[in-house]
């Protein structure tokens, strides 16, 4: 039998007070220590978007705390659908 890491990627769309707070480093920070890869980036409608992918146990960790977002933000909607896996290899901030 073999044991498979079944991999998942998610696209995120968060809202609320998400720039100017520090959103997108500490989501860097929190995707490295758990371990998840992909990019954030502000989008000009003032929320925050992210893909991320890895194990399903670790992604799910890393939405856990994109619903708070960090001690300055104020996460008011979040939104997340299902991406297709594209092997990121880190984690990275977008400008």
């Amino acid at each position: 039998m073999m044991n498979e890491i079944t991999i998942k990627n998610l696209r995120i769309s968060i809202t609320g007070k998400v720039q100017n707070v520090g959103f997108r480093y500490h989501t860097r920070q929190i995707a490295e220590v758990i371990g998840v890869y992909g990019y954030v980036k502000n989008l000009y409608d003032e929320s925050v978007f992210i893909e991320v992918e890895g194990s399903i146990d670790k992604v799910n960790k890393f939405l856990d705390w994109c619903r708070k977002g960090p001690p300055r933000a104020i996460v008011e909607n979040i939104e997340i659908e299902n991406g297709e896996i594209n092997n990121f290899n880190e984690f990275k901030v977008l400008f």
